[in-house]
C-alpha cells in the first residue's frame, strides 16, 4: 500500500466516511485535535505520577520519629486518635490514584491505537494531521511541564 493525497477516505468507523475537501479539512483538524490531546494526556501522566512520588516521600519524612529522650512518658510515645485516622485516608488516597492514573492509561492506550488506525488509512492529509498535532502536542504541553512546581502550582 502506497500514501495518497485523495480527498475520500473512511476513518475507524463506517459512520465517518470523508468525501470531499470540506470533510477532508474538518477530519484533518479533529484528528490533529485528538494527537494534541494525547501529548497533553502524556504529560499529566508524567506530572500526576512525579506529583505522587514526591508526595509521599515527603510524607515519608515528615512520618519519621523525631529524637526524643527516653524520659518520655508512655501516653506521649503512643499514636494519637489523629495519626490513627489519618492512616486510612492515605492509604485511600493512593488506591484513587492508582485507579485515576489506571483510566488515564486506558484513555491514552485506546487514543493512541485510534491514531495509528488513522494513519493506517494511508491518506497523506491525515497522516500529516498526526504529525502536526503531535508536534504541536508536543511544543504546548512538555514546556508546561517543566514550568510545574511540586504540587502544581507554577514556579516564579
Amino acid at each position: 500500500m502506497t500514501f495518497e493525497a485523495s480527498s475520500s477516505v473512511k476513518l475507524l468507523f463506517d459512520l465517518w466516511d470523508v468525501h470531499g475537501p470540506a470533510g477532508m479539512v474538518l477530519s484533518v483538524f479533529v484528528v490533529l485535535l485528538l494527537t494534541v490531546f494525547f501529548e497533553i494526556l502524556k504529560v499529566w501522566r508524567v506530572w500526576l505520577s512525579s506529583s505522587s512520588k514526591l508526595a509521599q516521600s515527603a510524607s515519608a519524612y515528615a512520618a519519621a520519629p523525631s529524637g526524643r529522650t527516653e524520659s518520655c512518658s508512655v501516653l506521649d510515645a503512643s499514636p494519637s486518635e489523629s495519626s490513627l485516622t489519618s492512616q486510612p485516608l492515605s492509604t485511600r488516597n493512593r488506591w484513587l490514584l492508582h485507579i485515576i492514573q489506571t483510566c488515564l492509561h486506558i484513555l491514552q492506550v485506546t487514543l493512541g491505537y485510534m491514531l495509528m488506525l488513522c494513519v493506517m488509512s494511508y491518506n497523506i492529509w491525515i497522516f500529516l494531521g498526526v504529525i502536526l498535532g503531535s508536534a504541536l502536542g508536543y511544543f504546548i504541553s512538555f514546556p508546561l511541564l517543566g514550568q510545574m512546581s511540586l504540587y502544581g502550582q507554577p514556579r516564579h
